[in-house]
């Protein structure tokens, strides 16, 4: 079975997705797989410097991901942009890893996708079987999120605006998680229950 993971910033899908990996499933992690293409010497660093400028690329060859944060929050032309440039390379990069898990012997129950932006790419629910939902109050997410290091409330408000809603992930899923307000343990719960449901165990 393929899943589809995701929710919005402070959501607690990282938390989800370690909770999956110990009952077993093979997880792609989409944004690791984004900072490795534009890390230094990075599949993407060569479309980005073209696309955007040799601004967009800070002195050691990665892409300068504070400038182009605050560039593509401004602009959604420069992040449809920027998104056109690096989620066919990242799905390219996810399926292969995906088919090369399900020819382990013996493979994993399930292979779980990790996209925040499942729902905001519109190409991820055609090529998993369910979507998995994390969802919590948009509070939490400012509460959870203004809490690391670097981050403010304002501006974890912004992340959140510039996501996909709340409602749109909820028509998008096969299952949510409501992971507010409840421990680790109950959350882990949730989890293998529903993986069992899936037949995912």
């Amino acid at each position: 079975m393929r899943i589809g993971l995701t929710g919005g910033i402070g959501s607690g899908k990282s938390t989800v997705a370690r909770i999956l990996v110990e009952a077993g499933a093979h997880l792609i992690d989409t944004d690791a797989i984004a900072h490795a293409l534009t890390a230094p010497g990075g599949a993407a660093i060569p479309a980005i410097r073209a696309a955007f400028g040799d601004e967009f690329i800070d002195p050691g060859g990665a892409l300068d991901r504070r400038r182009m944060r605050e560039r593509v929050f401004t602009e959604p032309a420069a992040r449809e942009r920027l998104q056109a440039l690096l989620h066919p390379l990242i799905t390219q990069i996810a399926l292969a890893d995906a088919a090369t898990a399900e020819t382990a012997s013996p493979p994993p129950p399930c292979v779980v996708f990790d996209v925040p932006l499942l729902v905001e790419s519109g190409h991820w629910r055609e090529r998993v079987d369910k979507v998995l939902v994390v969802d919590c109050e948009e509070t939490t997410q400012v509460e959870r999120v203004s809490q690391r290091p670097g981050w403010s409330a304002e501006r974890a408000r912004a992340v959140i605006a510039a996501q996909a809603s709340r409602a749109a992930r909820h028509a998008a899923a096969d299952a949510v998680i409501y992971n507010d307000g409840i421990s680790v343990a109950a959350l882990r719960t949730q989890v293998l229950d529903l993986l069992r449901s899936w037949g995912a165990l």
